[in-house]
């Protein structure tokens, strides 16, 4: 695949904007490789969302500077591979990485409303709403293997039609599906005053997690809304430079791309690619979190029974003997079966008011313990 001649775009212009995609994806991908040696540094766990969507879009920008690296050095031979997993390493993974990273964000945001509502309730769904994320990814990229392997192999061209537009309504459905259980995660979640809470001890907010959902459902949509239709009424004969989807370019492996092909290409992979991975990095960035959570307001002891609340006590450097007479004294302290990691999950007054009443009754047991010691005991 080589760059026609005689292009109506300078070359000048050409080499100016391979250079500039090269440096944008190149930047996201010190910047995600940074953040992850940030949360290993921060002694983060090593199997979470953030490192997960954080490997995906280090993935994805090592994929796509490797791309454009290519036009770099050799614009007109560039990418002439004959092998068909070669082209789709290039082109075709990057799809498959934004649309796994596109699951995480929705297993992301389902977590965060089942915990802020019942955790019970998230303990239940939690292996579905994992198979069902791990399998719905597993399809795309199976359809989308499938189908390259297809294009790259000696099939008729009516075959070859169909096979584009059999890959064109799986995955662009699955996209458009996934953009809108995003969309309803963004609508509940605003919806939920509690979530803040919840949200600001992971270092962001409602407001910055609407922001992100709805830029990446919105942009993800649109995109494959577009494809669905160019896909659709496009005729194959009548050259343009948008009648493509998500990886036209490698279905071109034996004919020559044109300059303006290259031009809306690059365009549509910034759009529709960098702007959101480039909002989903910064969400999922690392960051060093307060640990003690009462004084910036996070944790409201007269509404919330928050587990981070106790742990962030001063006792939480005694040594395991005090903390056994600790546990003594204050004897069956139980917790709200439907609770969140901050906040009384069930919505009950009942609930909510149960760590006031903790924390009065063993405050005062505690004062009458020091006063009895106080009365009884000699002083040294």
């Amino acid at each position: 695949m080589a760059l026609a001649a005689g292009a109506a775009v300078p070359y000048a212009v050409e080499l100016g904007l391979t250079v500039l995609h090269t440096a944008l994806y190149a930047a996201l991908f010190l910047f995600a490789y940074l953040q992850l040696w940030l949360l290993l540094y921060y002694r983060e766990r090593r199997l979470s969302y953030h490192t997960l969507c954080l490997f995906l879009c280090l993935l994805w920008a090592a994929l796509r500077t490797t791309l454009f690296s290519f036009y770099l050095q050799n614009s007109l031979q560039a990418l002439r591979l004959q092998q068909p997993f070669a082209h789709w390493l290039l082109y075709c993974l990057p799809g498959c990485l934004l649309f796994s990273s596109l699951c995480l964000l929705n297993l992301y945001f389902a977590e965060v409303i089942f915990k802020v509502k019942c955790a019970a309730e998230f303990n239940k769904y939690k292996v579905l709403l994992y198979l069902g994320s791990i399998l719905t990814s597993l399809l795309f990229l199976v359809v989308n293997l499938t189908c390259a392997m297809l294009i790259h192999g000696e099939v008729p061209e009516k075959q070859l039609r169909w096979t584009v537009l059999a890959r064109a309504l799986v995955n662009d459905s699955l996209f458009i599906l996934c953009a809108i259980s995003l969309a309803c995660c963004m609508c509940k979640l605003g919806k939920m005053s509690s979530a803040n809470v919840y949200l600001e001890s992971k270092g962001t907010s409602v407001c910055q997690a609407i922001l992100v959902g709805s830029v990446v459902a919105l942009l993800y949509s649109s995109r494959a809304c577009y494809n669905l239709v160019a896909v659709a009424i496009s005729p194959d004969n009548v050259p343009g430079p948008f009648n493509y989807g998500w990886d036209n370019l490698s279905d071109k492996v034996h004919v020559e791309v044109s300059s303006e092909e290259y031009v809306v290409f690059g365009v549509v992979l910034f759009l529709w690619e960098l702007v959101p991975t480039t909002f989903v990095v910064l969400f999922f960035r690392a960051q060093r979190l307060s640990q003690n959570l009462t004084p910036a307001g996070m944790v409201n002891s007269h509404s919330y029974s928050s587990r981070a609340y106790f742990f962030d006590n001063p006792r939480r450097y005694d040594s395991d003997d005090d903390l056994s007479r600790l546990g003594a004294r204050e004897g069956g302290l139980a917790t709200p079966q439907c609770s969140g990691c901050y906040g009384s999950l069930a919505g009950t007054e009942g609930a909510a008011d149960s760590a006031p009443l903790l924390c009065a009754a063993g405050g005062s047991e505690s004062n009458q313990h020091q006063h009895s010691s106080h009365t009884t005991a000699p002083h040294n």
